[in-house]
């Protein structure tokens, strides 16, 4: 489904990479500049994962009739209306506040900078389809249990794709501007 959406699959160019070599991911939480600030930003990120893996997971049980569909409605409506709230909000502040910092910082990130705001370009895409589809599975759960499940056919695919590109967007997030963070000492 990824193509549906002609969103990069590749991971970020190795030359927007600079500093990782010099600050690994293994390295970070113990280089005296990883902040607290930034520990709460990787927690998000893992909680974004975390999120869209039980959107999927739980997809993939309605489907398999291993969860009743009342259920999967009301964590659908739960989980499904919190990650896409969240991520807006989260892509939000790492565009208008976040960015801006790492960019005055090391004008080298400008480049990697591009690749990330296309990226929350079009995963808003993504996430609007599947509120879309997440909604009519709600809508129908009430209705016709199988008519919510082929629409939760629908959901699976945009989770599947969600899962899959905030998997490769955050690592590469990740990998640009942590080593940045702890180069300049931000965020302390």
């Amino acid at each position: 489904m990824l193509d549906t959406y002609n969103i990069r699959e590749d991971a970020m160019p190795e030359d927007m990479r600079f500093l990782l070599s010099r600050y690994p991911r293994e390295s970070w939480e113990d280089h005296p500049g990883f902040a607290e600030k930034t520990r709460h930003w990787l927690g998000a990120h893992q909680m974004f994962r975390r999120v869209a893996s039980r959107i999927r997971v739980d997809t993939e049980e309605v489907l398999n009739r291993d969860l009743a569909v009342d259920e999967y409605a009301g964590r659908l409506s739960h989980f499904g209306g919190g990650l896409v709230s969240n991520l807006h909000g989260h892509h939000g502040w790492e565009d208008h506040s976040y960015f801006p910092e790492l960019s005055a910082a090391d004008p080298r990130f400008d480049a990697g900078l591009e690749l990330l705001e296309q990226d929350h370009a079009d995963l808003d895409r993504v996430l609007d389809d599947f509120t879309r589809s997440a909604n009519r599975a709600i809508k129908l759960s009430g209705l016709d249990a199988n008519q919510a499940r082929e629409e939760a056919a629908q959901v699976l695919k945009a989770s599947q794709t969600i899962e899959a590109f905030l998997q490769r967007h955050l690592t590469d997030e990740e990998e640009l501007a942590v080593p940045i963070i702890l180069h300049h000492r931000l965020r302390g």
